[in-house]
This record gives structure tokens, C-alpha cells and sequence, in this order.
């Protein structure tokens, strides 16, 4: 099997991957809005579906159609990411539990999340996206797709986190509150 083929094996692993924090998400969102969760920043939404959506499929025509090699000297390294920035995202979803979502959404009355990696991290999540987002591409040398997709995910990720932090900042003037989405 050639290493474009396990290349393209890998991204349809990572697509598994996303379907299952999809379902995982609207699971977790109807218990959100079943328990009064306020959902925030609808607008970045489809943006960012799009934008992560672009990461895979850009990834595979960029080593497909510009004949990309597998350098081992990179992509061994960029795959460890790979593994890691996974491992750090289901952390992530582990430690908020049912207030976990790819959406911003804050059900009044819990408490703040400080374990986990958000003892040291506001937005542990957005690191395992940017991790991914460089070393996805990177693992065969797709290059322009990893510059695109930072660039891209660099103002999509500014503007999430904006609105994050002001969903947890109105959420502290309520009693008590979760940490929002996936960050």
C-alpha cells in the first residue's frame, strides 16, 4: 500500500473521529438546553465546520494532486502530534463531561470547570485544533493546506474564544457556571 493510501486511510480515521464528536456534541446539546443551556456565537458556527471540514479534504487533493511525498523525517514527528493533539481533545471531552460541545453553550448554575487540563489552560481544546491543524497536513507534507488552514483557524479561533470568554464572563455574574464548548 503506497503512503498516500495510508495517508488518505489516516484523514478517513480522523473524519470517523469528527462524526463521533458530532454525535457526541448533539447528545450533549440536548441535555445542555434541557438543563436551560444558552447557546452563543451561532453566526462562527458554520465557519468553523467549514473551515475544519476544508483541513481534511484540502489535505487529501493537496497530496494527490501535487503528488506530496511522505518525508519520514517529518511525518513520523507530525503524526506523534497528530496522536497527541487526539489524545489532548478527548481530555478535553472527558474532563467536561456533558458540557462538551463543538457549539458555545453554558447551563446556568454549574460549576466552573478547573480540572484536567483546564487547570493550566483556558482553552486546552483550541491547542490539541491548532496542533492538529499544522500536523495533520504535515504528516505527508501538504504544506499549503497546513499554512491555509492556520491562517484560516488563527481568525475563527480569535473570535470563538471572544465569544467563550464573554459567555463565561456573563455566566459569572449568574450564580455559577460551566465552561462553554470544546475550548
Amino acid at each position: 500500500m503506497s503512503s498516500a493510501a495510508l495517508y488518505l486511510l489516516l484523514l478517513l480515521l480522523v473524519v470517523a473521529e469528527r462524526v463521533a464528536e458530532l454525535i457526541l456534541a448533539r447528545r450533549h446539546l440536548a441535555w445542555a438546553r434541557r438543563h436551560g443551556g444558552v447557546e452563543s456565537g451561532r453566526g462562527h458556527y458554520p465557519w468553523l465546520v467549514l473551515a475544519h471540514t476544508a483541513l481534511l479534504a484540502g489535505a487529501a487533493a493537496e497530496v494527490l494532486l501535487l503528488h506530496r511525498p511522505f518525508l519520514p523525517a517529518l511525518g513520523w514527528p507530525m503524526l506523534a502530534v497528530v496522536v497527541l493533539a487526539q489524545g489532548l481533545r478527548w481530555w478535553c471531552i472527558g474532563t467536561l463531561g456533558r458540557r462538551w460541545n463543538t457549539r458555545v453553550v453554558v447551563v446556568p448554575g454549574l460549576p466552573l470547570v478547573r480540572s484536567g487540563p483546564y487547570r493550566w489552560l483556558g482553552h486546552p481544546n483550541y491547542v490539541a485544533v491548532v496542533a492538529e491543524g499544522v500536523a495533520l497536513p504535515l504528516v505527508h507534507t501538504a504544506w499549503l493546506t497546513a499554512l491555509i488552514f492556520t491562517v484560516v483557524n488563527a481568525g475563527l479561533l480569535t473570535v470563538r474564544i471572544r465569544v467563550e470568554n464573554a459567555a463565561l464572563e456573563l455566566s459569572r455574574a449568574e450564580p455559577a457556571a460551566p465552561r462553554p464548548g470544546g475550548g
